[in-house]
Parts: structure tokens; C-alpha cells; sequence
């Protein structure tokens, strides 16, 4: 994982704690959908930084 997926999987997992941690309905839903947006960008990340590995794993396959 990359710097930036580390980051956002902490962000959400945050978000997660503080919905957890809250009474109040509004707080808790904004902190849900925070956290989904920054797992959404975590995984978003994370297939970019796979589909580019498989790229670059094929290409060195084809000069080789």
C-alpha cells in the first residue's frame, strides 16, 4: 500500500471512531459518509497502484 491509501484508510477509520463515539444522529451520518467516501478513495488508490503493477509487470514480461 501507498502512502496515500495508508492515509485515507486512517482517515476513515477516524471517521468510523468518531461516529461510533457520538450521540447526535446528524454527527454520526456525516461521520458514515465520510468514512465511505475515504474508503471509496482508498480502494480507488489502491486498484490504480494494482492495475499499474500488472501493466508494468507485462511490459517488462514482453521486453525480456
Amino acid at each position: 500500500m501507498s502512502t496515500t491509501s495508508d492515509f485515507y484508510l486512517t482517515q476513515a477509520e477516524k471517521c468510523a471512531s468518531d461516529a461510533a463515539a457520538t450521540t447526535l444522529s446528524q454527527v454520526r451520518d456525516r461521520n458514515l459518509r465520510a468514512e465511505a467516501a475515504w474508503r471509496s478513495m482508498a480502494e480507488k488508490i489502491l486498484l490504480t497502484e494494482q492495475t499499474r503493477a500488472r501493466r508494468d509487470a507485462a511490459k517488462d514480461e514482453a521486453a525480456a
